[in-house]
């Protein structure tokens, strides 16, 4: 039996998933390499001004790939930041609704876990900027205002400098 023949459920079948920690030493590593490699893959796609149709789909893809491989072998942190890149990359793509579905769920993730400092502003930052996306400029401000406050709480100074001009190139407006 192939990949295009087991059915679901069949144990070992394709889409069929491990509990998160659960996955052959092996296999975790293999994770773990994938996870950072595609997270990384989209970072420099993110920073790229020039990207074609096919960058974006790759972007787009990799970044969802990425957060899968978390999921596998990862922790809440890793979760987190995994839905923090999939909603950027929506919101890069002027794509409101999954952006803020995957902000949301990097919020509820950092706050289910107790994650704080730089996770927890930049979980803010997300939900500021996929409303931003949306054009629901008072939601924006509510929670710019609440991301810089946990931005200030953010203990190393290089991790807030990065965090606050990353804030800082969110589009502000009014409702109206």
């Amino acid at each position: 039996m192939d990949a295009e023949t087991a059915p679901a459920g069949t144990e070992g079948a394709p889409g069929e998933h491990a509990q998160p920690g659960t996955a052959a030493p092996d296999d975790a590593q293999t994770h773990r390499r994938l996870a950072a490699d595609l997270f990384n893959r989209v970072w420099s796609l993110l920073g790229q001004a020039d990207r074609t149709q096919a960058d974006d789909d790759t972007m787009l893809h990799a970044a969802h790939a990425s957060r899968f491989h978390w999921g596998e072998v990862g922790t809440p942190v890793n979760f987190a930041r995994g839905e923090w890149q999939i909603s950027r990359v929506y919101a890069t793509l002027k794509r409101p609704e999954p952006a803020l579905w995957h902000a949301r769920r990097c919020l509820e993730l950092c706050q289910q876990n107790g994650i704080g400092d730089f996770d927890l502003a930049f979980a803010y930052e997300a939900m500021a900027r996929a409303h931003a996306t949306a054009g629901q400029h008072e939601a924006t401000n509510s929670y710019l205002q609440l991301a810089r406050q946990a931005g200030r709480q953010i203990a190393r100074q290089e991790d807030r400098d990065v965090f606050l001009a990353d804030l800082a190139s969110i589009p502000t407006g009014s409702e109206g």
